[in-house]
Parts: structure tokens; C-alpha cells; sequence
């Protein structure tokens, strides 16, 4: 039993950074409709300007506290991604309105390699650390109830808390604020939310430096844990499943999809996987979302579409 919850609690941790890296489509897809191939781009980008930031501050400004120094490069990493946002929406969407989806998904694509390329220009390619202070070491929890306890990683606690304290944060924004509202309306469609007055291009600006933030908080997380190399950028293909699962356009369902993708895979290569041979954790997650393509498209959460003749 104590296994078998060890493996549960790993798999709930794993699933709420999935959902994080999950809610940078499902916020991109609300307010324009389009699915941003550039979110694991967008993460490795803010990773490793977070990074090179935390290592330029000091030798910049002499400040050697490393909580200040980390402050400072968060500050100023945002302040990147905020930039990026607006050059996006300023350069490319705002030409872009009412286009067919596949142009802004082409588009995106186009976001994606520019991205990667501009971000090796600057940052260096080279593999960079986040440290942001998160204890890596592990701990026992739960001995009085089971023999030895159970071993819980430090850092994985404190990211998964993180991620859900950020999901909570989206979820009251989308659902009790007026600018939630109007990116919902923008989603639904353009030129009805242009009509009652909604400015499209200042709700795309916000909704791109909203998915910018969750991309600077996701790569930071998944810096410390891995360090920032280019490959991070792969990470957002984990988060494809979960959004399949959950639904494009449901916040809600990118938490309970990745929940269930990071459950689903640690209890599958631990109890299906010495059967078959391992390795189930690399594909566990792409035949669920499969399996959902084929009898629930839509996913949990998502909306029917409903073709009326």
C-alpha cells in the first residue's frame, strides 16, 4: 500500500507540471482559436533567458544574494516574455485577424523555429542551471502509519504547489474577471466580440503575456528539475495528450488531464510495465489521447460542436 501511494502521490506531482505546460494551449486557444505549436518554444525561451539572467544580475550589479539575484532575473525574464507577447501580436496576429485556422497555425510554426533560433543567438546553447532554492532532497512521510514511510521528493512538492497555486490564479481570472469574460467571447468568435466593443488586438496582447508567464514559470520549474538545454522545448509535446484529454478550451480540464496523464503513466510502468518490458511511460499518454480522438474528440471538458443544416 505504502508503494502503491508513493507511486500515486509521484504520478499527481508529474501531473500538475503537465498541466501547467497544458495551460499555456489552452490559453492561446481560448482567446484566438488556434492551437500555439510555439508554447514549448515560449518555455524554452523564458527558461533560458531565466537563466542567463540569473547569472548576469550579479556580475551586472554586484548583488550576490542569491534570493534577491533570482528575484531580479524573474522580474526581468517577464519582462522578456512580455516583450516577446507584444512583438507576436503586434507583428504577426494583429495582420492575421479572421484568418482560417490553418494560417495561424502555420504561423505559430513560424513563432516556433523563430523562437529557438533567436534564443540560441542570444542565450548561447550551451546547458544552463536553474537555482532557485527548491530542496532536492527526499523525505519520509506518513511513518507512523506505514513501516519506513513514504519517500516524497522536497522539489516535487513545492513545484506541484506552484503549479496548482497558478491554475487556481488562471481559473478565478477567466471565470470572475471582465477580462476573462472578454477573452472567452473573443474565443467564441471575432468579429461578434469586435462589434460590442471588445478590442481584439489589446485582448490578444494580454492573453500572449498571460501564456508568456505560465511558459516562464514552467520553464523555470522544469529548469531546476532537468537544467535548461534545447530539448526542454520537448516537454510541451507531453502537455499535447492533456489537452486532448481535457479539452482545448477548458482550464479545469487541463488540470484533471494532467492528473490523470502523469497518474496513468507512473502506474502503468510500474505495474504493466515489467509485463510487457517497460518503457510505458513514453507512450502511455499518446494512445490515451488516441483513444479519446476516436470516442470523445472534444475531450472531458471541451464543447460539443454542434453543425445545425
Amino acid at each position: 500500500m505504502a508503494f502503491f501511494l508513493e507511486t500515486l502521490i509521484g504520478g499527481l506531482m508529474a501531473g500538475m507540471l503537465y498541466s501547467l505546460v497544458a495551460l499555456g494551449f489552452v490559453l492561446i486557444y481560448k482567446a484566438s482559436g488556434v492551437f500555439n505549436f510555439a508554447q514549448g518554444a515560449m518555455v524554452l525561451f523564458a527558461a533560458l533567458a531565466m537563466a542567463r539572467f540569473a547569472e548576469w544580475i550579479p556580475l551586472w550589479t554586484g548583488i550576490t544574494h542569491p534570493v534577491v539575484a533570482n528575484g531580479l532575473a524573474f522580474i526581468a525574464a517577464g519582462g522578456v516574455m512580455f516583450a516577446v507577447a507584444w512583438l507576436i501580436e503586434r507583428l504577426v496576429l494583429r495582420h492575421l485577424v479572421n484568418q482560417e485556422g490553418a494560417t495561424l497555425l502555420m504561423a505559430t510554426l513560424g513563432i516556433t523555429y523563430f523562437l529557438e533560433g533567436l534564443g540560441q543567438s542570444i542565450f548561447g546553447s550551451d546547458v544552463y542551471k536553474i537555482d532557485i532554492g527548491m530542496p532536492k532532497d527526499p523525505i519520509f512521510a506518513l511513518e507512523s502509519m506505514f513501516q519506513g514511510g513514504i519517500l516524497i521528493n522536497k522539489e516535487d512538492v513545492i513545484a506541484a504547489a506552484i503549479a496548482a497555486a497558478l491554475v487556481a490564479a488562471l481559473s478565478v481570472f477567466f471565470q470572475k474577471t471582465a477580462t476573462g469574460r472578454a477573452l472567452r467571447a473573443v474565443a467564441d468568435d471575432h468579429q461578434a466580440a469586435q462589434s460590442i466593443g471588445i478590442p481584439l488586438n489589446r485582448i490578444w496582447v494580454i492573453v500572449w503575456c498571460v501564456a508568456g508567464v505560465v511558459a516562464l514559470v514552467a520553464g523555470m520549474i522544469w529548469g531546476s528539475k532537468l537544467g535548461v538545454q534545447f530539448s526542454l522545448a520537448t516537454v510541451a509535446l507531453r502537455a499535447l495528450p492533456v489537452v486532448i484529454l481535457g479539452g482545448l478550451t477548458s482550464v479545469p480540464g487541463a488540470i484533471i488531464g494532467g492528473l490523470i496523464i502523469g497518474v496513468g503513466e507512473k502506474l502503468s510502468e510500474v505495474y504493466l510495465g515489467p509485463f510487457v518490458g517497460g518503457g510505458i511511460e513514453i507512450w502511455f499518454a499518446y494512445v490515451l489521447a488516441l483513444v479519446f480522438l476516436l470516442f470523445r474528440p472534444q475531450g472531458l471538458f471541451g464543447e460539443k460542436i454542434i453543425d445545425r443544416v
